[in-house]
């Protein structure tokens, strides 16, 4: 693997990974706003925050997919050692 791939896949992680801020921080406001709408709004913001949450599993999935392929292949990403982490400790109790 030459060097530029693993400084375009870096770029593009760090892109995926603002697209995944800004689409939690959008699906979050729809949260938010789902509990005081009408049925029928209620009823189109879950529909959106439906394909809010597809869009944040596809960036995860592309952005573990790259680290992977490109990158430290070996290590999981943090968020999933932390989950590991707390799924022991869950275990433990």
């Amino acid at each position: 693997m030459a060097e530029w791939q693993a400084a375009q896949a870096v770029e593009f992680i760090r892109a995926l990974r603002r697209h995944e801020g800004a689409t939690t921080s959008r699906l979050a406001w729809l949260e938010r706003q789902t509990a005081t709408a009408s049925n029928a709004r209620a009823g189109a913001l879950r529909g959106e925050a439906a394909t809010l949450r597809r869009d944040i599993q596809a960036a995860q999935e592309l952005i573990d997919r790259l680290e992977r392929t490109y990158l430290r292949g070996d290590r999981p990403r943090v968020d999933a050692r932390v989950d590991r982490g707390l799924a022991l400790r869950a275990a433990r109790n």
